[in-house]
């Protein structure tokens, strides 16, 4: 019998409350609706915000084949990224609202609507294009989509002129006055990958403090064993990696969260809050939380992604690159050199950050010589164009992958329309073809593979 996604009872290794996703196995096919052949793996979409916009004038590339200072750590990707310039946010313009650009930036982005200035219980946004996806495709993935993040914040109160944080802090709304609250803890998100979703909220409870002791992979490993008894060799081979790669994550995970940089002590309860818990350091934060991703991806628990680095006007003191003054201070430069050699400096390194998820997409294989970088989508976005400047009609955008073959990226290109009609382009490639999002006008078109 051919095994499917649907069926998580015999694609997941089970063990007192956790249940640990497989890979694709050359046994099983993919849910979808409508059925998909056995080897044809499902398109992935994520959205990668970063705060404050950049500068622009170490952004924008020089020419067609030059990349631009800003943008050199994508040489050796060159050719899986796509290079979009000319793509906007109108309503993320104050249009009449006054101050209250990061806010806007955040609250915008993925929506496409103009937010109701408010610091009250009455917020209003809309429904963000991960939110569309998930409605569509959700129900084929045990978790409809994950929202990840960096910084946690208040989600009520005053935090740019008059507007909600509930704005700066979130970029994923399943209703205009709903937020998809975003997890900034490490260990919280795998244990959210691993915890069994058959179960009620106190199973899942319990489930989630035996993993505080115990190794997920200890806890399956008897069903790992029964199962790895009945695959052929190839399937035996890739399942034996994946549960390698589990288990090594999962250790990186205890070494910056629970020892908090030394290696993890096993059968102890973590000397922090494990749902706080989160590395002082950016960048093995930013790296965990990609290395989650992709994981939830190659067990297809999740297909719809968002992952805020940082919030609106987040003012993030990056040391580890030898920077003293606040991200936001910094982006508005005034034409100071030596603040638009920092900015310059920040904006290289989270392009670096993006680089490092998509060589690890692809180095994910899957079935017919593809990989998780062929299977999906990654949009790389601010809300804020130059950050000096304030501005929403220029956004610094990147979109990586090949969405199944149906994207041929490799070479800049102008757009011709908003940021919304980019949306609807997407949501069609993952099987959730929408009429209209935000302020959509047509369906951008992309260079097709």
């Amino acid at each position: 019998m051919t095994l499917t996604r649907r069926n998580f009872n015999q694609t997941m290794l089970r063990g007192l409350g956790v249940a640990v996703a497989l890979p694709f196995l050359e046994s099983q096919a993919w849910a979808a609706d409508p059925p998909k052949k056995a080897g044809k793996p499902p398109v992935r979409m994520a959205f990668v915000s970063v705060p404050n916009g950049v500068n622009m004038a170490h952004w924008a590339l020089p020419n067609a084949t030059t990349l631009s200072p800003t943008l050199t750590p994508l040489k050796d990707i060159l050719a899986d990224v796509l290079i979009i310039s000319n793509c906007g946010q109108d309503k993320a313009k104050a249009n009449g609202d006054g101050a209250g650009d990061h806010a806007r930036e955040t609250g915008t982005l993925l929506t496409g609507v103009q937010l109701r200035k408010t610091n009250g219980t009455d917020i209003k946004a809309g429904i963000s294009v991960d939110q569309v996806a998930a409605a569509r495709i959700g129900h084929l993935t045990p978790l409809p989509s994950l929202e990840l993040g960096i910084d946690g914040a208040a989600q009520a109160g005053n935090c740019d002129s008059g507007y909600s944080c509930a704005y700066t802090s979130n970029i994923s709304w399943r209703t205009p006055s709903t937020p998809m609250l975003k997890e900034t803890s490490p260990k919280a998100v795998f244990r959210r990958l691993f915890v069994d979703v058959r179960q009620g909220a106190g199973a899942q409870a319990a489930a989630s403090e035996i993993m505080l002791r115990r190794s997920v992979l200890d806890l399956v490993m008897n069903d790992a064993k029964r199962l790895s008894a009945d695959l052929g060799g190839s399937d035996k081979g890739k399942l034996d990696e994946y549960l390698d790669s589990v288990r090594s994550l999962e250790q990186r995970v205890d070494k910056f969260v629970v020892g908090g940089g030394e290696e993890p002590t096993k059968n102890k309860l973590p000397a922090i809050e494990v749902p706080d818990g989160k590395p002082e350091d950016v960048d093995p934060h930013i790296k965990l939380m990609f290395d989650l991703l992709a994981l939830g991806w190659q067990a297809d628990v999740t297909r719809v992604a968002t992952f805020m680095i940082g919030n609106g006007g987040n003012n993030r003191v990056y040391s580890n690159l030898g920077i003293s003054g606040g991200h936001h201070e910094l982006s508005h430069h005034g034409g100071n050199a030596e603040k638009i050699e920092s900015i310059r400096t920040i904006d290289k390194y989270h392009v670096e950050m993006f680089t490092y998820f998509v060589k690890k997409l692809k180095s994910i294989k899957e079935p017919n010589g593809t990989t998780l970088l062929d299977n999906c989508m990654v949009l790389y976005a601010s809300g804020t164009g130059d950050g000096d400047r304030h501005n929403h009609s220029d956004l610094p955008v990147l979109l990586a992958g090949r969405a199944g073959g149906s994207i041929k990226p490799g070479k800049p290109i102008v757009s011709k329309g908003n940021m919304c009609d980019l949306f609807l382009a997407m949501l069609a490639r993952v099987g959730a073809t929408t009429d209209s999002i935000g302020d959509s006008g047509k369906m951008m078109e992309l260079p097709n593979g």
